[in-house]
């Protein structure tokens, strides 16, 4: 299957999801490309916002405005370079955690776990940048489709890493 209609599958049935990936093989270049096309979304999502704050909103009274291309610079070097060692580290934490708890996965299953239900809920992210630069980071929506973000990660990744450690 396609992997967008793979992801709106996820937001509905994630463990079947993950069994089909599963299947796949284990697949290194798989999980890389999900890791990485999650972070690209991610840090594309972040462009309202930096740009809101390159325009001079939401700054503590008497900063300066920062350069656009500085603030997208920084985030490209975060969210590229930084986060996916992160969340190989978080994979691995997660596995060991399974592991104590009587999983039976592999390191690859927890780190796919991981990066597709980072990638399935990447729509999410990018609701939630394009009302951090619309709304700003103080209307109560923004918050609220951020904390959906993060609930639906952790809801499809305990669902995601549960499958993955089962077999």
């Amino acid at each position: 299957m396609a992997v967008s209609s793979d992801m709106m599958r996820t937001w509905r049935r994630p463990r079947a999801v993950m069994r089909d990936l599963l299947a796949r093989g284990q697949r290194e270049d798989l999980a890389l490309a999900f890791l990485m096309s999650a972070c690209i979304i991610i840090f594309i999502a972040q462009w309202p916002r930096l740009s809101r704050i390159a325009s001079g909103f939401d700054l503590a009274p008497g900063a300066d405005v920062p350069e656009l291309s500085q603030l997208i610079a920084y985030e490209f070097l975060g969210w590229l370079m930084v986060w996916p060692l992160m969340f190989y580290a978080v994979g691995g934490i997660s596995h060991v955690i399974a592991k104590l708890f009587g999983g039976m996965g592999s390191w690859y299953s927890a780190r796919l776990a991981l990066f597709w239900s980072l990638l399935a809920t990447t729509p999410a992210a990018l609701l939630y940048g394009l009302m951090a630069g619309f709304l700003g980071p103080v209307a109560a929506g923004t918050h609220l489709v951020g904390l959906v973000w993060l609930a639906a990660f952790a809801v499809i990744w305990l669902q995601t890493l549960r499958e993955a450690e089962s077999k």
